[in-house]
């Protein structure tokens, strides 16, 4: 009976020291595997935050084109932000929702910004787009010039900058405002239809509509860009600037991918594209003339000076706001 307590007893120490030891083994293990993995992560780049999404309102015009091709290509998920293109058919809708806080923000002009200053919304100038406005002669019309236009019907739309490149393409030719027959109508369709019934002269059209009415007789009489004139900008509310600035940022560098893209591709690859996302009449596809697309860039104080001008001697505005208050670079450069 003893002898088989004794071995008991030694059994009971063998094992002891037995998981003695492996208990000691494994404590080892885990400070060593936690020392390694505190060094890795140590050593590791933390995970990015995930960017706030972005609402960002478009117009069935040139200027928008980069913003749905960076869409449609992937790229603003290849930079890691969610932007949704929100389609709007009027200047109108979109600057309402601008003002009702429903986009952060919006392909637009430099009217619109001061208009939206001056009524105290906080928008910026975050890059000039390109885009272009023109004089369109109509088919019937053997007017070339603006002087040539003198006392006669011109289609344009009332305190907005299609008036304001009609008014500095009269100013170039040392004609006043009031040198035509300035005649409002709202709507482009109606403008074109005019045109094409002999009851005007000429219209000031956005691209691509200036393109339809050339490829359906009409011709150029005053261009922007042969003005040097770029009043096309896109624009953040000052909160969106605040709170998304990173998310703007990667925008931009899907923006400037882009327009890489525009540039570099055939047009006949992504024509379809053009006019089946840009919102544009299948009518263009043929005659429409894109702009020569540009990675994001600040636009020119002289424009925005252009602009405070003329909508002060029209006492649109009140007062002149001064560049560097109403431009945000917050582009990936």
């Amino acid at each position: 009976m003893k002898m088989r307590l004794r071995e008991t007893e030694g059994m009971d120490l063998i094992l002891k020291k037995k998981f003695g030891f492996l208990f000691v083994l494994a404590v080892l293990v885990m400070v060593l595997t936690a020392g390694c993995g505190s060094e890795k992560k140590a050593g590791s780049r933390p995970e990015e935050k995930a960017l706030p999404p972005l609402v960002v309102g478009v117009m069935p015009d040139v200027d928008s084109l980069p913003l749905i091709f960076a869409w449609e290509l992937g790229y603003f998920k290849e930079e890691g932000v969610e932007v949704k293109i929100e389609q709007f058919k009027s200047a109108v809708d979109r600057d309402a929702a601008i003002q009702a806080g429903a986009v952060d923000g919006a392909v637009s002009d430099m009217l619109a910004v001061a208009f939206f200053r001056e009524g105290g919304i906080d928008v910026k100038i975050t890059s000039l787009t390109n885009g272009n406005y023109q004089v369109i002669g109509a088919a019937n019309e053997s007017a070339g010039t603006m002087k040539e236009l003198a006392g006669k019907d011109i289609a344009i739309s009332r305190n907005t900058i299609i008036e304001f490149v009609t008014d500095n393409a009269l100013a170039m030719e040392g004609l006043t405002a009031e040198s035509v027959n300035k005649k409002a109508i709202p709507k482009i369709p109606a403008r074109l239809e005019m045109m094409a019934a002999g009851k005007l002269a000429a219209a000031t059209l956005p691209e691509p509509i200036a393109s339809m009415a050339i490829k359906n007789g009409g011709h150029v009489i005053a261009d922007a860009a042969d003005m040097g004139i770029n009043p096309g900008i896109l624009m953040f509310t000052g909160k969106a600037i605040k709170e998304k600035k990173s998310s703007i940022a990667a925008l931009y560098r899907a923006y400037d991918r882009a327009v890489k893209y525009l540039t570099e591709t055939p047009a006949g690859e992504y024509m379809q594209t053009v006019i089946d996302k840009g919102g544009f009449p299948a009518a263009v596809k043929d005659g429409i003339t894109l702009p020569k697309y540009q990675a994001a860039s600040m636009p020119s104080e002289r424009d925005w000076q252009l602009c405070q001008k003329w909508l002060l001697d029209k006492k649109l505005t009140t007062k002149m706001l001064e560049f560097k208050d109403v431009t945000e670079d917050v582009s990936a450069k």
